[in-house]
């Protein structure tokens, strides 16, 4: 393989997507955990090159997560009610209304909010982050390994960027020293890093900025689909999340935190909704999640969100742990007996991880590899830099990554699927010929049919 040349001729022969295994034929549904929850995926056939339809194997969650299908019912069931919210009369308004404000306290218990807390529904993670960014009245920290949703909303009040170090006992001592050299009024800081699944010890960093007279704002879009978390025992004032990552992609997140910021802030939006009167001259806006709730609500999505955290719960926090543990010591334990494969890490002294992993190869292009992938087994994965480029450009050797994620519908067979088909392409490339197109590698002759609405 290569990275550099515009087209790839067709290597020498191999199975045309039917998944195959160098490790022996059927191994990952023996010795191994298989799904903990049903995704309305669950079964999925896709078409691979060559002909023929083999069952998806959905790596690429951490992006977006399917529905759970309790939460589809549940959609399903609500959908004849939905109509406005707050001020209809009729039983369908009412019924909506309540499921809207339900769903708060539901979101609200889940996250361990504070009996003062606002609970504000935001379309994703980003638009949370980007609200509080203009609740913060003053600078705010940031660590290099965020997401860019947890990077650049901060630059309007004054950002402030501490590297990481090797450790993380190193970085909390850098994070320390820049929060002692100037005040802050917010550090935030990602739950879990989204490129190495790295989970951050949120009650210390918590302690570190109540110590510095700062707040402590976290980017739980990834953490929050894995481990339960709650603000008022780790001392968390503010929380941004997306149903897309948990379970429940209908356009819903939400910010929750403390109302004293959010109720100063100019509204997120403006319009109908966010006002107690308005006349030509002036606007008298709320106070409460309604502030910034102008609009029509995806009432939807917020009841989808909320449903999806109630199954999580469903499921138990150890049961999810122990799943996702084994999955992911699998992943690891695969990806080492890979040759030319380095799994990217940030810091040495942290042992607690999500099923997340970004590797990079040695030799070829992680983006044809993850085309193959899809066109040739059927399986899903992420090429690129995950939308954290600063920390990703500090670790990695090479352009791009591959990013491989697991959640709650993943099993041992999908982790041994996509190691016997990473092994062979690594060490014979792919069995098609791609081409390097502006919108990355292309399967020179695609065969594969598109579903109707496609």
């Amino acid at each position: 393989m290569t990275s550099t040349a515009s087209t790839v001729p067709a290597a020498a022969p191999a199975a045309s997507g039917a998944p195959g295994s160098a490790r022996g034929a059927g191994s990952g549904a023996a010795g191994g955990p298989g799904p903990l929850a049903e995704l309305v995926d669950a079964g999925l056939e896709v078409p691979v090159l060559g002909g023929g339809r083999v069952r998806h194997v959905n790596l690429d969650v951490a992006a977006s997560a399917p529905s759970l299908s309790s939460v589809a019912a549940h959609v399903a069931a609500v959908l004849p009610y939905y109509a406005s919210v707050h001020r209809g009369t009729g039983y369908a308004s009412q019924a909506s209304t309540a499921l809207l404000e339900d769903a708060r306290v539901s979101v609200a218990r889940h996250v361990g909010a504070r009996l003062d807390d606002h609970v504000v529904f935001t379309r994703n993670t980003t638009d949370a982050l980007n609200l509080l960014a203009g609740a913060v009245p003053g600078e705010t920290v940031v660590l290099d390994i965020e997401h860019h949703a947890n990077l650049l909303p901060w630059e309007r009040g004054g950002r402030r960027v501490v590297v990481a170090r090797p450790t993380f006992a190193a970085t909390l001592d850098a994070l320390a020293t820049e929060l002692a050299r100037r005040p802050a009024a917010l550090l935030s800081v990602t739950g879990a890093s989204n490129l190495t699944g790295e989970v951050l010890p949120l009650d210390v960093l918590a302690d570190l900025a109540h110590a510095h007279g700062a707040r402590l704002a976290v980017d739980a879009a990834q953490l929050l689909p894995h481990r339960r978390v709650d603000l008022e025992a780790s001392g968390i004032d503010f929380l941004a999340f997306s149903g897309h990552k948990a379970y429940a992609p209908f356009g819903a997140g939400a910010l929750v935190g403390r109302a004293d910021w959010l109720d100063a802030a100019p509204a997120h939006l403006a319009g109908g909704g966010a006002v107690e009167a308005v006349t030509l001259d002036r606007a008298d806006w709320k106070t409460g999640p309604e502030r910034h709730e102008a609009g029509t609500p995806n009432v939807v999505g917020v009841a989808a969100l909320a449903r999806a955290l109630v199954e999580l719960e469903r499921l138990g926090d150890d049961a999810r742990r122990a799943h996702e543990d084994a999955l992911a010591a699998r992943l690891h334990e695969g990806l080492a007996a890979v040759p030319g494969v380095r799994v990217l890490r940030g810091f040495a002294d942290l042992d607690d991880r999500l099923g997340i992993a970004t590797l990079e190869l040695e030799r070829g292009s992680v983006g044809l590899v993850a085309a193959a992938l899809a066109a040739e087994h059927g399986i899903s994965v992420r090429a690129g830099r995950f939308c954290a480029h600063p920390f990703f450009d500090r670790l990695a050797t090479r352009a791009n990554g591959l990013r491989v994620s697991l959640g709650a519908g993943s099993s041992a067979d999908d982790v041994d699927r996509f190691l016997d088909a990473l092994a062979r392409l690594v060490a014979d490339g792919p069995a098609f010929a791609y081409d390097r197109t502006p919108a990355g590698w292309c399967p020179r002759t695609d065969d594969r049919p598109r579903p109707s609405f496609a």
